[in-house]
């Protein structure tokens, strides 16, 4: 990865390098998407015929912690009552991450999958700001006082107050136990829902939540070694070619022939032309090997692009010889990287601006991470497989003036959420995957008998919340039994309770 000093250039980049800068300042602001790895529905492998809901919308304040801003926004919620046992059937409540509602309703599998035997109803509520939930509508990206609201916690306050009158308007749901679930995001939603409003919902599935990865709560490189890992036990010599790929690039890239023999290498749709296009490729690269971590699911899933079973297992068998020459290295790497992109063979080109779909949910997730969301993350090039990059908040900061006309708060959310210190908590599953980078921010060690740590060594980004499948691990099956187990067992104490 590239210094976020370079920053400095974005505003004179033309067309697809504009777009693909775009990507770098991204992802070096590290607003990598937490949880856009999903995949298709159809490769789930679920019994179900396809999820069936219908869609609401409730009337949300812009401001639930002031009183002068009255405005108001259309939240919108599915809901599926299918299986639900009323009076007093559980529900369960995704917290909705940072993106369309539908995408999440439509491939959280383990809800459904669940949602007879519980006897279930599911509610997936969609994030402020994102997907048709605009606070302002139009204008809800067009200046940084417009954006102002868009925070974890005004998200938390609205889930909060969907719920009590959901429950108060819903025939038979008035004494209905709630639990959140939610992944990466997500995930750290329905943890945080749990420890802000323990009234509202009895327990929380918080799987692949990085409620860790702020301030010094975890070491800054431990995030790319996993993805390192990852690469290294999947075949020899693997990640010690994406080591070595850095340096090739930055040789190649010292002559106008050798930007040129990059362009050609990588199919590029856009010609590596500069200093500046070459930090945007590298930051493309970077990206890419941390995205195949994600999804390095055991059966074939489509993203970008469809992935066979285990990707990096196949993605290493081109990286097999570290030490050949620069041309001859580069070569495999862009064979490693058309796994990801091209695995079909029918893409033309590859574009760098590619994982950077330039959405609504990229954006927002892009001021999240400028404001609240301050992730610290570096790398060394010894212990992981990237180049080295130093954390430096003042730089970040002040990329994210440039971007947003605002400045990180980097102690925030710790102070908010209470950082480790959330042992008073309690009725909360956290569920991280060995394969998952975002699993180095995840609390991989139970702290009490209500407040449990799951691991699955072979999971990747929240292969819990996928659907069942035949391929899946013993680790994953053994996850969502216990997840089950206790959240029939946190509606038992709720219903004992209220007896």
């Amino acid at each position: 990865m590239v210094s976020l000093g370079v920053g400095r250039v974005m505003a004179s980049l033309p067309g697809c390098a504009f777009l693909a800068w775009n990507l770098l300042l991204l992802s070096a602001a590290h607003s990598v998407r937490l949880s856009r790895q999903f995949g298709s529905a159809q490769q789930y492998g679920s019994s179900n015929p396809g999820p069936s809901y219908e869609t609401y919308y409730f009337t949300q304040q812009v401001d639930h912690f002031g009183f002068y801003e009255d405005a108001t926004f259309k939240q919108r919620y599915l809901v599926s009552d299918t299986y639900w046992r009323k009076p007093g059937g559980p529900i369960l409540f995704y917290t909705g991450n940072e993106g369309d509602i539908t995408l999440f309703c439509n491939n959280t599998g383990f809800m459904w999958d669940v949602a007879e035997e519980m006897g279930a109803m599911l509610v997936f509520a969609e994030h402020r700001y994102y997907g048709e939930s605009m606070p302002f509508g139009d204008l809800a990206f067009s200046d940084p006082k417009h954006l102002n609201y868009l925070t974890s916690e005004q998200a938390l306050a609205d889930f909060a107050v969907l719920l009590r009158y959901f429950k108060a308007t819903t025939e038979g749901a008035q004494n209905s136990p709630v639990i959140a679930l939610g992944g990466s995001y997500g995930g750290m939603l329905a943890a945080w829902f749990r420890m802000k409003y323990p009234d509202v919902v009895v327990g929380a599935i918080a799987s692949s939540a990085p409620i860790w990865q702020f301030e010094d709560l975890v070491p800054c490189n431990e995030y790319y070694q996993v993805v390192t890992n990852d690469f290294k036990k999947s075949g020899p010599g693997c990640s010690e070619s994406v080591r070595n790929s850095w340096a090739a690039i930055n040789r190649m890239a010292e002559t106008t022939d050798g930007l040129q023999w990059l362009s050609n290498a990588f199919h590029l749709c856009c010609p590596l032309k500069s200093k500046e296009d070459v930090a945007v490729f590298k930051g493309w690269l970077s990206e890419t090997w941390v995205s195949l971590a994600m999804v390095d699911y055991p059966y074939p899933a489509s993203f970008l692009e469809p992935l066979p079973a285990w990707p990096i297992q196949v993605v290493c068998k081109f990286l097999k010889d570290p030490k050949s020459g620069d041309k001859d290295l580069l070569q495999d790497i862009f064979q490693a990287v058309n796994v990801y992109y091209n695995y079909t063979g029918d893409t033309p080109c590859l574009n760098t601006s590619q994982t950077a779909s330039g959405s609504l949910g990229d954006l927002g997730w892009s001021y999240q991470a400028c404001t609240e969301m301050v992730m610290p993350f570096c790398s060394d090039g010894v212990s992981d497989m990237f180049e080295p990059q130093s954390w430096d908040l003042q730089a970040f900061s002040d990329e994210c003036y440039k971007q947003w006309g605002v400045r990180p708060r980097g102690s925030w959310v710790t102070t908010v959420y209470g950082g480790k210190n959330i042992s008073s908590h309690s009725n909360i599953i956290f569920s991280n995957g060995g394969l998952d980078p975002w699993s180095a921010g995840g609390v991989k060690e139970s702290l009490s008998d209500s407040l449990l740590a799951v691991l699955i060594p072979e999971g990747a980004h929240h292969l819990d919340l996928r659907s069942n499948n035949a391929d899946d691990p013993k680790s994953v099956l053994l996850a969502r039994s216990l997840e089950v187990e206790y959240m029939k067992k946190w509606i038992a104490q709720a219903r004992t309770g209220r007896d």
